[in-house]
Formats: structure tokens, C-alpha cells, sequence
């Protein structure tokens, strides 16, 4: 029963949202935005002790302005990913742009297959949707929302143009095949994990608990590992979908070495950019819950 209340609450909104012109449908959702960053403390207090860690320099009212701003580029993200069955091919465009497509074309014709290593920054489910439905189908790793009735609801969202989503739980089998296959597959690696699936390697300083799995197989497949980021450009008053080079994987004799090498490198590459970008990074993720052992809880 509560499910069908969460669902029947979302969906009237989604659908307004995908109704509304854009300029009012992304109104109101940054409206929706603001509005839980007024009342969810939680969040609130995560996302300041997060930016404590990372900027602990930074003036307390510097980063309450990026706090903000993290709700602001939610609530633009919301509203696109609504719209999504209003846009083809002939009109995307009108909210989001390649730049360095010849970097991952470049990656995809090695033929090994194409990791894209990105995180929740900026319009993440914008950039996926914009590349399928150029004709560039991907699978995302993702975990299923609790609320089955919402989890449909999204995945026929995320589906529409071709991209194909797999669960966590069959992360590496569904990366190896997917990498066999010459396929391509989205990672959102900025996320907290627990050992032994994940590994510490520093992130803004501070040691992160971080997924090794994209290394794991990296270095078996000789997969290319390529950033893909889509930044919200606010000349343009669009997303920018944005592939850099392809990574040069650190080789050694020591294979765990070298996942953790490449792991912490792939770390290195999400925190330039969330350097870059602060005010559309996901703050509000407890990143560093997962403690080295013996170190106190930060949260």
C-alpha cells in the first residue's frame, strides 16, 4: 500500500513535468529542488560534512551556495529526464550537445568494448539518453529502487531509445559479456562500497571506499575506460556531453597493485571534474561512510 501512495503521489508530477513547456517544467522542479533542501536536515547535514572534507579551507557560506546548487542541477535533471518522450533525434539538441565525440568514436572501433567511467554530476541520465538516442544504445550499471512500482516507472524512462540497464548484484558477469560484445556500459563510480568489492584510495585527501570492479575488468578485457561527464553549461542553457581520451590503464606484475592503482585513477579523473563543477556534484551521498578499519564513523 505505501508503495501505490509513493507511486501515485510521483506520478502526477512526472507527467505535469513532462507536459509543461521547458522553461516551466524546469521552474518547478528546481522549485521541487529547493524545497528538500529546506526541509530534509539529513541531506542538509551530509552535504555540508561532505564539503567539510573536501574543502575544509572553504567558508561555511561557500558551501551552503554549492549546496544549493547541487538541488538546483536535481531539479534541472528531474524535469529533462520527464520530457524525455517528447525528444527524437531531430530535436535533442535543443538540450544537449556533443563535445569530443571522436574520443569515444575513437574507443568504441578498438572493438573491446567501451567502459565509460563518469559520476551523479550534472544531467548523468541526460547524457545517456542523448547518446541512445543518437544511435549509440548503452547498458547502466544501477540498483533497483525499493518502490517496484517507481523502479518501472524510471526504467521505462531510461529505456526509451535502447539503452538496456543490469542490476548491481550481476555487476561483474554483466561487464565481462557486455565488454566480450564490443558493447558499451555506463559506471557511475562515486559511489560508497564496502570491502571486499571495494577498495581506499584517496578522494579529495580522505580515504573513499571505492568499486575496484571497473579495474577488474579493465585489465582483463583491455577494455577502453573513457570519462564521459554531461555538464549543465549555463551559457549555452544546455548540457554538454563530454568524452575526454580514453585512460592508459598502469600496468604491472602485480595485478592487485594495479587495480588499485587504476581504481585511485579513475578516482582522480571524477574529482577534477566535481573540482570543476562543485555545485553539480551529488554532495548529499555519504561517500566516505565506509571507514579503514579502526578509524572513527565521519558521519
Amino acid at each position: 500500500m505505501r508503495h501505490r501512495l509513493e507511486y501515485a503521489l510521483v506520478w502526477p508530477v512526472v507527467k505535469l513535468l513532462g507536459l509543461l513547456p521547458r522553461f516551466a517544467s524546469r521552474a518547478l522542479a528546481i522549485g521541487l529542488g529547493w524545497l528538500v533542501y529546506r526541509l530534509h536536515g539529513r541531506l542538509r547535514r551530509a552535504g555540508l560534512r561532505n564539503l567539510g572534507l573536501a574543502f575544509p579551507e572553504m567558508p561555511v557560506r561557500r558551501r551552503r551556495r554549492i549546496l544549493r546548487g547541487v538541488f538546483t542541477s536535481l531539479g534541472r535533471q528531474l524535469a529533462e529526464f520527464c520530457r524525455f518522450p517528447r525528444y527524437t533525434r531531430g530535436n535533442v539538441s535543443q538540450i544537449a550537445v556533443y563535445e569530443g565525440y571522436e574520443n569515444y568514436d575513437a574507443a568504441h572501433r578498438r572493438g573491446r568494448g567501451v567502459l565509460f567511467l563518469t559520476a551523479h554530476l550534472g544531467g548523468w541520465e541526460v547524457g545517456s539518453f542523448a547518446h541512445a538516442i543518437h544511435g549509440h544504445p548503452l547498458r547502466v550499471v544501477v540498483r533497483a529502487l525499493d518502490n517496484p512500482y517507481l523502479d518501472r516507472l524510471v526504467e521505462r524512462y531510461r529505456t526509451l531509445h535502447g539503452n538496456a540497464t543490469f542490476e548491481k548484484q550481476d555487476f561483474a558477469r554483466g561487464l565481462l559479456s557486455a565488454m566480450r560484445a564490443g558493447e558499451t556500459v555506463g559506471l557511475l563510480m562515486d559511489q560508497n562500497m564496502t570491502p571486499p568489492q571495494g577498495v581506499f584510495v584517496d578522494f579529495f585527501g580522505v580515504p573513499a571506499c571505492t568499486a575496484a570492479g571497473v579495474a577488474r575488468v579493465a585489465l582483463k578485457t583491455d577494455a577502453a575506460v573513457v570519462p564521459a561527464f554531461t555538464i549543465w553549461d549555463a551559457v549555452l542553457r544546455k548540457y554538454r556531453v563530454h568524452f575526454d581520451p580514453a585512460l592508459t590503464l598502469l600496468r604491472s606484475d602485480d595485478n592487485e597493485k594495479d587495480v588499485v592503482s587504476n581504481t585511485a585513477l579513475f578516482t582522480r579523473v571524477i574529482e577534477d571534474y566535481v573540482r570543476r563543477y562543485p555545485e553539480q556534484w551529488l554532495w548529499v551521498h555519504r561517500r566516505w561512510k565506509t571507514r579503514p578499519e579502526g578509524e572513527e564513523p565521519v558521519y
